[in-house]
């Protein structure tokens, strides 16, 4: 089993009961799980938060296609079942990104560098078979939102959604980060960029406003009124 490189504490509340398990194998066997089962496809890569690039985390993508334009992507801090789901990630091609509002574009980031710089792969996957999508990833845009905290150890989802960016050049991974993921899944980024050289990025380079626009994002909260469209009163009172 890989754990994850996070010393994240334990998840708060009881063992899974016998019960509940026989429940859940009950409604497993007659309910459908059709976006769930599109999933097919498993990226390892590494996310830093918008406001602090020392804060890094093992990020695990579990991902689909709606279209040959536009995947979704559940991330979990580990591959193995018992993982935490920490965020979403949404990737769209180079075509789909330019047409979004300026005010957008700075929310997403380039996933070039990750890729040609061999610190995205795919856990199991023969490298001459992974190469073959990976050559299309270089060319997207990521849009990474994390709910739970696993760097600061957090046992449950705390605080507020953060807005998360990807590795840009050489020497912003942690090392002792890189050195857990490649012993634990038996990889050598070095070995990787070497091979994905040939690899290009966007048609048109990449996009002065993506990644953040070379600055700081930090998600941040406002308290404001919320009348009731019938009594123009406050909501919650």
């Amino acid at each position: 089993m890989a754990a994850s490189c996070h010393d994240v504490d334990p998840v708060p509340g009881k063992p899974t009961e016998t019960g509940t398990s026989l429940l859940e194998t009950a409604t497993g066997a007659i309910q459908g799980f059709a976006p769930v089962n599109q999933i097919h496809q498993h990226l390892c890569a590494f996310h830093f938060y918008g406001d602090d690039m020392t804060r890094q985390v093992e990020a695990h993508h579990f991902c689909a296609h709606l279209n040959e334009d536009v995947r979704q992507c559940l991330i979990f801090d580990g591959p193995d079942a018992g993982a935490r789901l920490i965020g979403l990630e949404y990737i769209v091609t180079e075509e789909l990104f330019l047409t979004l509002p300026d005010d957008e574009k700075p929310l997403w980031h380039t996933h070039e560098f990750e890729v040609k710089g061999g610190v995205l792969f795919m856990p199991g996957v023969p490298g001459v078979v992974e190469r073959r999508d990976l050559e299309t990833v270089a060319k997207t845009y990521g849009k990474t939102i994390h709910f739970w905290q696993v760097d600061r150890g957090d046992a449950l989802p705390l605080g507020l959604p953060q807005i998360m960016m990807a590795l840009t050049r050489e020497g912003q991974l942690r090392q002792d980060l890189a050195d857990c993921v490649e012993k634990k899944f038996g990889v050598s980024f070095q070995k990787e960029r070497e091979n994905r050289a040939y690899m290009t990025g966007p048609a048109h380079g990449i996009h002065p406003l993506a990644n953040a626009a070379g600055k700081g994002l930090k998600t941040s909260i406002r308290e404001v009124d919320l009348p009731d469209p019938t009594t123009r009163a406050r909501v919650f009172t």
